[in-house]
Parts: structure tokens; C-alpha cells; sequence
């Protein structure tokens, strides 16, 4: 089984795209794809999900504060839904949150120099990276105390 996955920041605008290594530990920018028209952001996907080979795509879904679903997360599932058709079989598409994801894109931007205002579509890279490196640490094993893994 890949390692490889993606990972989606879906916005009304744009989606910002995130890949994993091939050892699937570490999150990098891939490219912003714009959500409309729907049909072509749908296909690009697919092709980005098929060139990296990932077998996994995660969708970061707006969940409030308060731990409900609102209506943004209803368009993020309904274009989870849509996308499985774009993807090759076997693909799954998975949910993680997204709680202040872009938030932590900004700072994390703004701390590199980056002025936030005038890079949208690297702010919806930024935070595809940050929900796809959630994913990815959530998934690795803990290791016993007093070992680092080096």
C-alpha cells in the first residue's frame, strides 16, 4: 500500500492542494486549484491524486467551535462526493478538521515574511499543508519513551 496522499483546502474560490513525501511523514505545498468552474477543479484534482499516486485524499471539513457540522461542512461533503468520481479506484477520501487551519497558515506565513494579504492562494496551500500534516502525525506511531526514531 502508497504512503502517498493529498490533502484539500476546499473554499467557494479556491482549493488549495497539498502532497506527502513517498514515506507519507511529511506535508508540502502542490498548487491552488480554482474551485470554479466545478467540473475542471474536479478533474485537476483527479490528476493530481493520479500523478502522485495517492491513494488517500483528505478533505479538511469546517467544523465550529462547538464540535457541530454547519452548512460549509454540507459543501465539503457534497464535493468529497463528487470528486470520488474523478479519483482512481481504490481511492478513499477521508475527513479531517480543519479547526483554524488557514489561521495557522497566516502565522506561520507572516513569520517567513510573507505579506498574507496578496498570497491567497498560498495561504489555501499553506493550509492544505497544515491539514494534511495533522493527518499525517496522527496517523504515526508513538514511540516508547527515551526513543527519538534517530
Amino acid at each position: 500500500m502508497s504512503n502517498r496522499v493529498i490533502a484539500l483546502d476546499f473554499g467557494e474560490a479556491r482549493i488549495g492542494v497539498a502532497g506527502s513525501d513517498d514515506l507519507g511523514f511529511l506535508a508540502h505545498p502542490v498548487e491552488t486549484v480554482a474551485s470554479q468552474p466545478r467540473k475542471e477543479a474536479l478533474e485537476r484534482i483527479g490528476v493530481i491524486a493520479a500523478s502522485r499516486k495517492a491513494e488517500t485524499v483528505v478533505i479538511g471539513l469546517p467544523v465550529r467551535a462547538d464540535g457541530e457540522e454547519g452548512t460549509a461542512a454540507e459543501k465539503v461533503r457534497q464535493f468529497a462526493t463528487a470528486l470520488k468520481k474523478h479519483l482512481s479506484a481504490g481511492a478513499v477520501v477521508v475527513f479531517q478538521d480543519e479547526f483554524r487551519s488557514t489561521v495557522q497558515a497566516a502565522s506561520m506565513l507572516r513569520a517567513s515574511g510573507k505579506r498574507t494579504k496578496h498570497h491567497r492562494p498560498i495561504i489555501d496551500q499553506a493550509a492544505a499543508v497544515v491539514i494534511l500534516q495533522d493527518y499525517l502525525n496522527a496517523r504515526q506511531p508513538l514511540l516508547p519513551d527515551g526513543q527519538d526514531g534517530f
